[in-house]
């Protein structure tokens, strides 16, 4: 499901009090491939709901330059929303998730295994809030880069 931010508050305060543990990670996520199939897959495993952060298309260009996204953000929201592994999909345009990973205090923070712990935006705020961070090893070979690059 696709939410705004003042709704994804709502939810996980309500999930939080029925003792539900939520997973949240957060990404471009341009062009779905095996190796997100994958991170998703085993990030859901963690709890009992997946929260996906979606950067949107400004934060995005901010990120990775000029020519990306490759797909919009309501595009790649909706093939989020597809995946089974998924819960829930809420847009953040700033530079960083901070802001939405306080406003969600997830159980669980995943990121990739490009990531070191203390790399991750939100680590400090989970381990204040007696959360966990959790680092899923990518798939070699398995990136957006990669596909554009063969692409061209």
């Amino acid at each position: 499901m696709i939410l705004s931010r003042e709704n994804i508050s709502k939810i996980s305060t309500e999930l939080k009090r029925q003792g539900k543990t939520i997973v949240f990670t957060n990404g471009c996520f341009d062009i779905i491939h095996l190796g997100h199939i994958y991170y998703l897959s085993e990030a859901k495993k963690l709890g009992d709901y997946l929260i996906i952060g979606l950067n949107t298309d400004s934060s995005v260009k901010k990120l990775k330059g000029a020519e990306r996204p490759i797909n919009s953000e309501q595009d790649r929201a909706m093939v989020l929303d597809a995946l089974k592994s998924v819960d829930f999909v809420v847009l953040f345009d700033e530079d960083t998730p901070l802001e939405l990973i306080r406003e969600i205090s997830p159980n669980i923070l995943v990121k990739g295994g490009d990531y070191k712990a203390d790399e991750i935006v939100g680590a400090d705020f989970m381990k204040q809030h007696n959360g966990k961070v959790m680092i899923i090893p990518y798939l070699q070979g398995k990136s957006t880069t990669k596909i554009i690059e063969k692409i061209k």
